[in-house]
């Protein structure tokens, strides 16, 4: 499998020890400016491609109900227009909290996330083995980070562990945006039926951004954090931490997990 060539750009590196100059290959970051209406309403540090899915994503995660997304036609760099009819600019701003530096406590986080994602009642059943297996899967589809070593991944996996989309970005909560943005366009939400693999740490954003999808198990190769753990509990969904090697640390709705 090859990285696209807009993931990844060369640079000059000197090698240590030893002093060799030579040329060494990084993932691209670059802004993206969401616009709705023609109105910017986010702008966000991302690895270019999959633009529509990424931005459909953020909008589905911020409450906003997106109907589509394209390029927009002056081809303007680094932008993507969203439809959203009835969209309020000021109920954005007062919405906004999937920053983790946005400073809001964590009462008024799980407030806003329930507003947008109802408790996930899925009775999907998954095996350790499977639940085990699938960041080697999510790897295995991981060709920039091959090239670059400086990005992170997020796959959807059907119920029997078949690999249906995998994306890759600089931001791992980008990565789960481009995935939702998929499975948007592809009509597959809420994700009742199928499991979130992320390649690092599982932050709050990745909960909340898995709850709006509706998606009852979300696995992650690191830990979680103590206000993910939180929105898990809160919102119906299993989370799996440390997954490697065989064993999984399953954090909320256990049962899940057989």
């Amino acid at each position: 499998m090859e990285a696209p060539p807009y993931s990844a750009a060369e640079v000059d590196v000197v090698r240590l020890p030893g002093g060799g100059a030579s040329r060494d290959r990084v993932a691209v970051e670059e802004p993206l400016e969401i616009r709705i209406g023609g109105n910017p309403v986010a702008v966000t540090m991302r690895t270019p491609g999959n633009d529509e899915e990424l931005a459909l994503g953020f909008c589905l995660s911020e409450g906003l109900r997106p109907e589509s997304a394209r390029l927009p036609d002056d081809f303007a760099a680094n932008t993507v227009d969203v439809v959203a009819h009835g969209f309020d600019p000021d109920r954005l701003r007062r919405s906004f909290y999937t920053s983790s530096s946005c400073g809001v406590c964590g009462k008024g986080a799980l407030e806003a996330v329930a507003v947008e994602a109802p408790r996930v009642e899925s009775a999907l059943r998954v095996p350790l083995p499977l639940v085990a297996s699938l960041p080697d899967r999510l790897h295995e589809a991981q060709a920039a980070f091959a090239v670059t070593g400086g990005l992170h991944a997020t796959g959807l996996f059907d119920a029997d562990g078949t690999l249906l989309c995998a994306r890759e970005d600089v931001g791992r909560h980008n990565a789960l945006d481009k995935v939702a943005g998929w499975a948007f366009l592809e009509g597959r939400l809420p994700l009742a039926d199928a499991i979130l693999c992320v390649s690092g740490r599982l932050s709050f954003e990745l909960v909340q951004k898995a709850a709006v999808a509706g998606c009852p198990v979300l696995v992650a190769v690191g830990a979680p954090s103590s206000l993910a753990v939180e929105l898990a509990a809160d919102r119906g969904v299993t989370v799996c931490g440390f997954v490697r090697g065989g064993s999984a640390n399953v954090y909320t709705e256990a049962w899940r997990i057989a």
